[in-house]
């Protein structure tokens, strides 16, 4: 489904969820709740102001072991919506005065993704006019125009503004533009002045809750770029000066408006590993790793604002999608505070052989045709039988139940095992048809699936 500007907030939830379908097997409950939750951002659109400001957004906790879609449900999801969307690891944070990265980082990051999103629809659209300037810049630099000669007393009149002189010169540009746009000039040279981005590294380190001194400081030094002078192809001369003028186009103060603006109303935040932080009061005090990390970050799910170094930014009705496997903790284990601020809690199911079966075919990003497709790229015709395809199933499915459990991406080192030999000698191969059977499958897996130490093999 193309999404253009004025429809991308507009997805009904049957819409949205038959487009996850697309390339997410299973998981109807999670996906019909990140739906409603999308459709709902929609429609505090629609309500009148006074009332708008109240209306929150229901968060979402999804509850499932690694590898049955958590990540990849809020990353399509983001993607339909054409919404700022950033992925954090609630691991990763520490506790204010600690060592570590502030839980407001997420925020200033999100907020780069808004600007690097509007930015580049931004460019898109000024994209014509910034050719045609390009163009032009290009013309003459392979045509100059003569500087006339200062006028001194007893010296000829100047040739260049004679009408015929400049007849003959826009005679000369139209051709030259019509071997330009036909390739004529493909193989030619030119020498164009570009940005130098050899300059001396400076790594700014800053104490946590101080970063923007540290991104202000980068962007001064930033600011002292220098150009050089290079030889490049007119092709290439084109696309540099294109992506120069767009650049002269775009007004940032309204990219960065529109982008915080964005990123307040329909930015979504996926909170992965949020099991991680959950945890009781230790006897000694909170836990700086724990506890304090869901202190933190209470406020900004709650509602607050961040100050970055595009201004600031509420968090009020920004998108939280936390995702945990939840083995040893349970989302009680949280706060109660955050458990308030999650009022959407959905398990997804463990994925088994049919699962499986219909991971490797139906998709629109299938594992098979990823295989065959790359493949393909060395001459090789890849096909599968289908009981070849219930065999590496089935094969996926026993290894998960008999070691750690780590959903879809089982998968992924049963193939890699499987086209160990054929992906090594591809090269030499151009031109074979392959097609793996369900004995191949068997007999390139047995040697290893009978060895006690499956983790040698198959992580």
């Amino acid at each position: 489904m193309e999404i253009n500007n004025g429809e991308q907030f507009n997805l009904t939830p049957r819409s949205i969820v038959d487009e996850l379908d697309r390339y997410i097997i299973g998981q109807k409950k999670a996906k019909r709740a990140c739906a409603i939750a999308l459709r709902n951002r929609w429609r505090r659109q629609q309500v009148e102001p006074e009332l708008r400001d109240e209306i929150l957004p229901k968060n979402i906790i999804m509850i499932g072991p690694t590898g049955v879609g958590k990540t990849e449900i809020a990353r399509r999801l983001s993607r339909l919506a054409g919404a700022p969307f950033i992925k954090v690891e609630a691991s990763k944070f520490t506790e204010v005065g600690y060592v570590g990265r502030d839980v407001d980082s997420m925020i200033r990051d999100l907020v780069e993704m808004g600007i690097g999103i509007v930015k580049e629809e931004e460019s898109t659209r000024v994209q014509e006019k910034a050719r045609i300037s390009a163009e032009e810049k290009l013309l003459d630099i392979l045509f100059p125009t003569p500087v006339p000669a200062p006028a001194t007393p007893g010296t000829l009149p100047d040739a260049s503004n004679d009408p015929d002189a400049l007849e003959r010169r826009k005679t000369t540009r139209e051709k030259l533009r019509k071997m330009l746009k036909s390739g004529a000039l493909d193989d030619r040279t030119v020498e164009i002045e570009t940005s130098d981005n050899n300059q001396p590294f400076v790594e700014i380190f800053s104490p946590q809750g101080m970063e923007e001194m540290g991104i202000n400081l980068k962007d001064m030094f930033g600011g002292m770029s220098k150009t050089k002078k290079r030889k490049v192809t007119v092709p290439e001369a084109l696309e540099i000066l294109t992506s120069q003028e767009a650049g002269k186009l775009i007004d940032m103060d309204r990219v960065t408006k529109d982008a915080i603006n964005r990123v307040e109303n329909h930015g979504i935040v996926f909170l992965d590993e949020i099991d991680k932080i959950a945890g009781r009061e230790s006897a000694r005090g909170p836990d700086v790793s724990r506890e304090g990390v869901q202190r933190d970050l209470l406020p900004i799910i709650e509602g607050s604002t961040v100050m970055t170094k595009h201004g600031s930014v509420r968090t009020d009705h920004i998108l939280f999608i936390a995702a945990g496997a939840f083995h040893v903790a349970k989302p009680s284990d949280l706060i109660p505070e955050i458990q308030g601020r999650f009022p959407i809690r959905v398990e997804l199911d463990n994925l088994g052989e049919n699962e499986f079966y219909r991971i490797l075919t139906e998709p629109q990003n299938a594992l098979l045709r990823q295989y065959s497709a790359l493949l393909s790229t060395e001459g090789v015709i890849l096909e599968f039988d289908d009981s070849a395809v219930r065999k590496i199933a089935s094969i996926a499915a026993d290894l998960n139940r008999t070691h750690e459990n780590i959903g879809a991406r089982r998968l992924h080192t049963v193939m890699e095992a499987l086209l160990d030999e054929l992906s090594f000698t591809a090269p030499e191969r151009s031109g074979e048809r392959f097609i793996i059977d369900e004995a191949h499958v068997v007999n390139t897996l047995k040697p290893i699936l009978e060895k006690e130490d499956l983790s040698r093999y198959i992580l």
